[in-house]
């Protein structure tokens, strides 16, 4: 099948079975969300692209967005960011502080909460103005100035995010977060408010297939750089369900707990699915449903 044929097969196969995922109540703002809202967008290389169902609407990205924050860090300090952070799956939790007190507040992956604070502060040693600059940074991925933070969904984040103040300050007590960990934590809940559509996803996440490049010819990350950052969502963007995402969709990808998913396929494409409930992971649980079979009737993964 060519990809859009076993796309819309994928797509048919899923969205009528029993959805066995919950919202993530846990966030206010999440738990508003349709859980019946199921869509998918792709964007190939070579500029084609197309999309299913509420492919264009904005939702949540949450945690998709540490791939960018990451990215930017890397840009800003080369090979230098990995005396912070480690490269190994946890095996954990996304929120977990268990690794915290053995690794001396060095958090195995940049993907876990633990390790997007210390890109956070990373950031904020390193750039003007944060926010803004990081904001800019994304919306430069495929010239998306409708890419924007929300407000709402910070102030939730903020007002629940008890797990994330302990996480932080426990970080900070090691040596490993240089700012203050209130400013840390008000950066870090806008990088998750941050919203986007499947199609503004697979757009943005484009350059990740085409190592390193946007569509324009623009070089965000080096080959060396793109091969790093695509092992590590390969490794540890699904957190303690990266080795089950491997084994069964065979890209690199990464998710959120506002439902959506990016993948990856090097040189090929990169594609977006969002359903907004997870499975007891964290990932959600449609999204891989529908990439393990589309993998599956295209026949194309990275292995």
């Amino acid at each position: 099948m060519n990809y859009q044929d076993a796309l819309i097969a994928a797509y048919n196969q899923v969205k009528d079975i029993d959805d066995k995922g919950k919202v993530a109540s846990y966030i206010p703002e999440l738990a508003k969300v349709d859980p019946n809202i199921f869509a998918v967008h792709l964007t190939q290389v070579n500029s084609e692209n197309f999309g299913l169902g509420n492919y264009q609407e904005k939702f949540s990205i949450q945690s998709i967005a540490k791939v960018f924050s990451l990215c930017l860090a890397y840009k800003l300090l080369g090979e230098k960011i990995w005396n912070r952070l480690g490269v190994e799956p946890s095996g954990n939790g996304f929120n977990s502080l268990v690794q915290l007190e053995t690794d001396n507040g060095i958090p195995r992956n940049p993907f876990i909460n633990a390790g997007a604070l210390v890109i956070m502060d990373i950031l904020m040693s390193n750039l003007k103005n944060p926010k803004e600059d990081l904001l800019d940074f994304i919306r430069s991925l495929s010239k998306d100035s409708n890419i924007n933070y929300s407000s709402a969904i910070s102030k939730s984040e903020k007002t629940y995010g008890y797990r994330n103040i302990a996480l932080c300050n426990f970080i900070k007590s090691f040596g490993n977060i240089e700012n203050e960990p209130n400013d840390v934590l008000d950066f870090y809940f806008n990088l998750c408010s941050l919203e986007a559509s499947c199609e503004d996803l697979s757009k943005l996440f484009l350059f990740l297939a085409n190592n390193g490049k946007t569509q324009d010819g623009k070089e965000i990350l080096n080959l060396s750089e793109s091969k790093r950052m695509n092992a590590l969502m390969q490794t540890c963007g699904f957190y303690d369900e990266s080795g089950e995402f491997a084994f069964k969709v065979g890209l690199a990808g990464k998710s959120g707990v506002g439902g959506g998913t990016i993948a990856i396929h090097p040189n090929q494409y990169a594609i977006a699915v969002w359903s907004p409930p997870l499975n007891e992971k964290g990932n959600s649980y449609k999204g891989l449903r529908l990439l393990e079979n589309f993998t599956t009737l295209s026949q194309r993964s990275i292995f």
